[in-house]
């Protein structure tokens, strides 16, 4: 029978939305990667009936519960207090605790409240879980069907805790014997529904390895789970796939991991050592910041205009007055001229320019909220696109969507263009 977790997040300012719990979210992917599934998340209060309550609950329904916070020194630190209560036990104080939490005040030379000594406390037939770098020891506990391991709220704490001290005393009980890797392959340029229908053999149930399909901000991640007695056997599960995806979607691949396409943008850049500068409307400036988030591409991103104006489209980008006034700013004439502009103007080897009607208002039966002309600049060639993104669409949806189109637009220019040592750049 499968192990089930749960996971216990503790803090008022949990609940209230203050701040936000990420040591969840880790400690599931960590347990996941071990091959124990997490059933259950759940998030408290400083309150004690209901912490004693909730380790009740989780010491029925779990084989391992993780809980997170309430371990400090301070009066709403009620971790040890409440699985104490719980198991119907005492507390006790433990000398070596103790004394390590001296050295830690001692080595940063503070000195110790009589407060932090209830640091040192422990439920009856609890063990210490050491921590190496902070005030607050961990509790192992075993409490109805369940075990229990109670770790500080700081994440760097806690996460250190949990490699040293928790997935040692798992390994221990053989709860840890199959490794699961997780792979994620992004690709971008159509619709999920799309790219669905195309994979409908490797997102079957029952499919080994299992594939799984997400969708954030227009990009479509392949998500690849494998499972092996060790990682190299459960990453060989999953090439096959990986290798089948990236051959069937060819050109809409992105890359594998946190890729996205900026990143994706950025490797072409550096393989072909080319330089892009950007001039943008609608987008005021997004599709810069997409780029310049990226480590490392200043060598390739000269710089950019953001002419929001009709003038300053003309001042700062030579687009004719008379171009605009004939064919408006939101129009494929327009956006042509923008990129010759900035290719002009910043010397480089390619330029990307957006323009168009983000909305709310603004729109007209001929150019509704949505529509947005991209243009796109080298040294011999000019072209627009024309995206219409959907008057139903928000603000901020319509800017995102037309700055990643141009990015990828320029991504897939570059796929064509020869590895840096192999071409001379001022050539093109």
């Amino acid at each position: 029978m499968a192990l089930k977790a749960e996971i216990i997040s503790i803090g008022s300012e949990l609940v209230s939305g203050q701040s936000l719990d990420t040591n969840s979210q880790w400690l599931s992917r960590e347990l996941g990667s071990l091959g124990i599934p997490t059933a259950f998340h759940t998030t408290i209060g400083d309150d004690l009936d209901d912490n004693v309550g909730v380790f009740r609950t989780a010491a029925e329904r779990a084989d391992l519960v993780l809980t997170t916070g309430g371990l400090g020194p301070t009066q709403d630190d009620l971790t040890r207090d409440a699985l104490a209560l719980a198991a119907n036990v005492g507390l006790r104080e433990d000398p070596e605790s103790l004394a390590a939490i001296a050295a830690m005040f001692a080595r940063r030379h503070r000195t110790m409240s009589e407060r932090n000594k209830v640091q040192a406390l422990f439920p009856e037939g609890a063990d210490p879980l050491p921590n190496a770098i902070g005030t607050a020891p961990g509790i192992w506990m075993g409490l109805g069907r369940a075990t229990f391991a109670c770790m500080p709220g700081v994440p760097s704490e806690m996460r250190l805790m949990f490699q040293e001290q928790v997935i040692p005393r798992l390994r221990l009980r053989h709860w840890v014997e199959r490794i699961i890797v997780h792979r994620k392959i992004s690709l971008f340029g159509r619709g999920e529904s799309d790219i669905e229908a195309e994979a409908l053999d490797l997102t079957a149930r029952g499919h080994v390895p299992e594939v799984g399909i997400t969708v954030h901000d227009a990009t479509i991640s392949f998500r690849i789970r494998g499972e092996g007695l060790t990682p190299e056997a459960a990453w060989s599960q999953t090439e096959e796939t990986a290798d089948l995806i990236r051959s069937r979607f060819g050109p809409l691949v992105l890359g594998e991991g946190t890729t996205d396409v900026a990143d994706a943008l950025v490797a072409e850049l550096t393989r072909t050592g080319a330089s892009l500068a950007t001039a943008e409307s609608c987008t005021g400036g997004l599709v810069a910041h997409l780029i310049t988030a990226i480590p490392n591409v200043s060598p390739f991103y000269p710089g950019g205009v953001v002419s929001y104006s009709n003038q300053a489209k003309t001042n700062f980008l030579d687009v004719p007055a008379e171009l605009i006034q004939a064919h408006g700013a939101v129009s494929p004439e327009v956006a042509v001229a923008m990129a010759q502009g900035a290719l002009r103007r910043f010397g480089a080897d390619v330029a990307v320019s957006t323009t168009g009607v983000a909305g709310p208002g603004g729109g007209s039966p001929e150019k509704p909220v949505g529509l947005v002309y991209l243009g796109l600049a080298t040294r011999d060639h000019a072209e627009a696109r024309r995206l219409e993104i959907g008057p139903e669409q928000p603000r901020d949806v319509i800017q995102s969507r037309s700055s990643k189109q141009a990015l990828n637009w320029v991504r897939l220019t570059l796929q064509a263009w020869p590895d840096k040592a192999g071409s001379d750049a001022g050539s093109r």
